[in-house]
């Protein structure tokens, strides 16, 4: 039964992450972090972390809690982990963030904030890759999404193993002298590992089973598909080989990133020929929502990867790089996240409340839980702001990326009020709503049993 695959902790970590979204949009919003610090700052680094760990990675991790399975077809393993990972990730990523924020001086904490902000996170987040680890192993031989997946839970363990070094390097904690070489020599394979690897590659992965999914694409392996992931994979191959060559401190690290950056961008266009081609063979005629609005996400790719393409070319990525990371955390990132929220709510709810009746008794359908025309109004707005955010950053206009920031921060609370409304129902017509005893389902937290019975109470 579909009920019975779902994953009791998923909407827990998606309402998590979408508090730590709102923390970031109200940084920028205050102009806490970039571009009114520098982006090595502890603010901008408080920032960043809030917005790629809090909000991006306990998406990701929420979101694969509940789709590793549907990936490989069978249950995930040690599924109990869910609940305590997610404490420590929320304690590892607050005390991340405030660790920076007590190195920019604003507040005065205890040295060690940093490191033990480090290590919750990095237990958090390899408890959690254990379980889809193991899920994964016995799922042998894997499909392709979840070969992606598998490949980006490498990165994540690469980004791990560089974030703590740094965590301690910058507490004063780690003095060593490689330690120390590979902080300031290796901060930018940090991120990229993490956006570029865990979380994009990641999602790559995923988009190709869920669009396909949702708009009942035919869902085959294309050669194209395994070149982006051969092409996905030595990228990122190339780029965790730049570590030893800094702990080394011998020659080529240039020609490794930039073998990187060919493979990278080859890896962007082949992938979005693959996406056009899912829409366009699609089987279901009108596009919902979700898959509209992940058009925008799609653009921001193609823009990132062009504007890198283009700063690097002229000799100005120095200048314009916080542009292109604000672009693929914001455009593609995020807009690829509410765009997927926008479907995995109401389809985990529509699941969760009325799988169990279907058959028995008339039921509404999952379209009946959403209202599009409310939302798309917010979508465009969320999209046209950070179009705004980015050529700010581009022309270094602190007061515009302030204001587009705003704009965002009124588009994402807006979206989180339609995943509220989504959770408790409203949408959907009063007699279909809850028949015959039917249990609202809770709003983030998981329904537990009543009184020894097997039916759901809301918590």
């Amino acid at each position: 039964m579909f009920a019975a695959t779902l994953s009791r902790w998923t909407m827990s970590y998606f309402a998590a992450a979408l508090i730590f979204l709102v923390l970031g949009e109200i940084m920028m919003v205050l102009g806490y972090g970039y571009p009114v610090s520098a982006l090595e700052a502890p603010e901008t680094l408080a920032l960043v972390h809030a917005v790629v760990l809090g909000w991006l990675s306990l998406l990701m991790t929420g979101a694969l809690l509940q789709f590793v399975p549907v990936l490989v077809g069978r249950p995930l393993s040690f599924p109990s982990v869910a609940l305590p990972a997610l404490l420590f990730l929320i304690a590892g990523i607050a005390g991340l963030t405030l660790g920076f924020v007590s190195l920019s001086g604003a507040i005065d904490l205890p040295v060690t904030v940093l490191p033990v902000g480090a290590a919750f996170s990095i237990v958090g987040f390899s408890v959690l890759g254990f379980a889809f680890a193991a899920t994964l192993w016995h799922a042998r031989p894997l499909p392709l999404p979840a070969r992606f997946v598998a490949v980006g839970l490498a990165a994540l363990f690469g980004t791990m193993l560089l974030g703590g070094v740094y965590a301690g390097v910058l507490s004063g904690l780690i003095d060593a002298e490689a330690a120390i070489d590979l902080t300031i020599d290796g901060l930018s394979l940090h991120a990229s590992l993490g956006l570029c690897g865990w979380l994009s590659f990641t999602t790559m992965g995923v988009s190709y089973r869920l669009l396909t999914m949702f708009m009942l694409s035919p869902d085959k392996e294309r050669t194209s598909s395994r070149v982006v992931f051969a092409l996905g994979a030595l990228c990122l191959g190339l780029l965790a080989a730049a570590v030893p060559v800094i702990l080394a401190g011998t020659f080529g690290r240039s020609s490794l990133l930039l073998l990187a950056v060919g493979s990278g961008a080859a890896v962007v266009a082949i992938y979005i020929a693959d996406i056009l081609r899912i829409y366009r063979e699609r089987r279901r005629k009108a596009i919902e929502l979700n898959s509209r609005a992940s058009i925008g996400a799609f653009a921001s790719l193609i823009a990132a990867t062009a504007l890198f393409v283009a700063l690097l070319a002229t000799g100005r990525l120095d200048a314009g790089s916080g542009a292109v990371i604000y672009l693929v955390a914001f455009g593609w990132l995020t807009g690829m996240g509410l765009a997927q929220l926008y479907k995995i709510v109401p389809f985990m709810t529509w699941l969760e409340c009325y799988g169990p009746a279907l058959g028995r008794m008339p039921t509404p359908r999952v379209q009946d839980l959403v209202v599009e025309v409310s939302a798309l109004r917010w979508f465009w707005l969320y999209y046209l702001t950070v179009a705004l955010g980015t050529l700010a950053l581009l022309i270094g206009s602190v007061v515009l990326f302030r204001f587009a920031s705003l704009g965002q921060l009124i588009a994402v609370n807006a979206l989180i009020l339609e995943f509220v409304r989504t959770r408790r129902l409203i949408n959907v017509p009063a007699e279909l709503r809850l028949p015959d005893g039917l249990v609202r389902p809770g709003l983030f937290l998981p329904s537990i049993p009543h009184g020894g019975s097997h039916e759901p109470r809301s918590l």
